[in-house]
């Protein structure tokens, strides 16, 4: 039995503060058990009892897993006093306490980005002995030549001697403007322009379109967004979470 106070609970799961929840239960909109409650701060049991707002069912969810196509201009932050953040971004009905990016994309960067408010899934996507892949897709200023890919496959060296772990870097159009998909298994700061850098060329277009076997969903526009099951993040990510 996982007793919690019903204001709480409601709280976490995005219903409205503390508050909010007092004022609900005067205008009898919470019910549990088909009963509406006097007190918000009743204890239920969050596995067995029946939960409503407004006649809509309310499952608890300890956590909340969600995949966002980040447009450009917006920053992979919990919040910011300039930007706009990512967490603007996310629906009412999404909207949860703790929530934050795993990871981050520039501001100028688009695509796939992973937002939870597990620690331990965050951990697992982004560390490099978990060998979690991230692929982006790249317009550059120039050419890409097998030096380029055999260095990157090497592992790509910064001028301040830190050394990346190996990549790999397809060719999809070369030219002027190549076309060319990356995959990295870490996360460092504007790692993959940096890496570029290196072997002078300039990144004039990024977008991650996966993370491990996690998808860009093609359906999602840009700057929206929608929720993953835990069923389903524990398959893509191979059961490394419970």
């Amino acid at each position: 039995m996982a007793l919690q106070r019903i204001d709480k609970m409601l709280s976490s799961q995005g219903i409205g503060s503390r508050s909010d929840i007092k004022i609900m239960v005067k205008k009898r909109l919470i019910y549990v058990n088909n009963v509406p409650i006097k007190d918000s701060g009743l204890k239920v049991d969050i596995d067995m009892d029946t939960v409503t707002v407004n006649g809509e069912r309310v499952e608890y969810k300890e956590y909340i897993y969600i995949m966002m196509n980040k447009p450009q201009g917006v920053v992979s932050a919990t919040a910011d006093k300039k930007q706009k953040t990512v967490i603007d971004l996310i629906p009412p009905q999404l909207q949860r306490k703790g929530l934050f990016p795993v990871g981050r994309l520039d501001i100028d960067t688009e695509g796939l980005l992973i937002i939870t408010n597990d620690g331990e899934l965050a951990h697992n996507v982004l560390s490099p002995k978990k060998k979690v892949y991230k692929h982006y897709l790249a317009t550059l200023d120039n050419y890409v030549t097998g030096d380029d890919i055999q260095a990157f496959a090497d592992g790509i060296v910064f001028n301040d001697g830190t050394k990346c772990q190996p990549a790999q870097l397809e060719v999809i159009k070369n030219g002027e403007n190549a076309t060319v998909l990356v995959k990295i298994c870490e996360g460092m700061f504007h790692q993959v322009k940096k890496m570029f850098l290196t072997r002078r060329k300039k990144v004039l277009f990024l977008k991650r379109l996966q993370i491990g076997g996690l998808k860009l969903d093609s359906n999602l526009n840009k700057g929206n967004c929608k929720e993953i099951s835990k069923v389903d993040i524990n398959d893509i990510f191979m059961g490394k979470i419970d």
